[in-house]
This record gives structure tokens, C-alpha cells and sequence, in this order.
């Protein structure tokens, strides 16, 4: 699998959330952060808003010290309009991730919306 992180650009939308989950696995802040957009905006929940990099990182980061794991779930096909693309995950509880992803000038794709649950 591609990773942006170490100069290998994801072309398949869909290779994003794998690559997101296996990156976390290995404590990989850095990685997992090379996933978005500069000004990638991420939806947390309760009321968090995350935007751009910096921020993401940081989160990213207190994931990490917390021990937290994410697991790989039901992926749902992507929707693929021109250089966009929505993803989205079933959790086990029932929640839906959403995510939107656009195709960079050359040809990878990063996030640039999460939004970790729409249900």
C-alpha cells in the first residue's frame, strides 16, 4: 500500500482508511497526519473542530499517548465524482464515518473533510 508519509502518494481513495488504521497501529502521528489536506477540517464529535495540520497532529498525538485503537471496520465503496470522493465507514455501534477526499495534481488522493460520525 502507498504511504504519503514516506513519499509514496495514495492514488485509491479507499487505500486512505486502511493505511490510516495501520499507521495508528504503529504510533505513527506524522504518517496519519500526511493523510489530509493542509487545511483539512475534521469533525471529532462532542463539539471538536479540528483545522489543518498543526491541529490534526496534535490530536493525533493524544491519541497516541492515550493508547487508543481504532479498528478497521465495514468500509463502504467510495462515491467518486470528478476529483472528489466520499468514504465512509459502518462502526460497530452503529455510527457512520464520512469522509471526503480530492484527488491531488498528481493523481493521489488526501483528505480534506472527516467527519467521525454522521449517525
Amino acid at each position: 500500500m502507498n504511504d504519503p508519509a514516506r513519499g509514496k502518494p495514495v492514488y485509491d481513495p479507499q487505500d486512505l482508511e486502511p493505511l490510516l488504521i495501520s499507521l495508528q497501529h504503529a504510533g505513527d502521528v506524522d504518517g496519519r497526519t500526511a493523510l489530509f489536506e493542509p487545511d483539512a477540517v475534521i469533525d471529532c464529535g462532542g463539539g471538536r473542530f479540528l483545522r489543518g495540520r498543526d491541529a490534526i497532529r496534535g490530536y493525533y498525538a493524544e491519541i497516541v499517548a492515550s493508547g487508543r485503537k481504532f479498528a478497521m471496520e465495514e468500509q463502504r465503496p467510495a462515491l467518486i465524482c470528478g476529483d472528489l470522493a466520499l468514504t465512509s465507514t459502518r462502526l460497530p455501534d452503529g455510527h457512520i464515518t464520512s469522509e471526503v477526499a480530492r484527488r491531488q495534481s498528481d493523481g493521489s488522493s488526501l483528505w480534506v473533510i472527516d467527519r467521525y460520525s454522521v449517525a
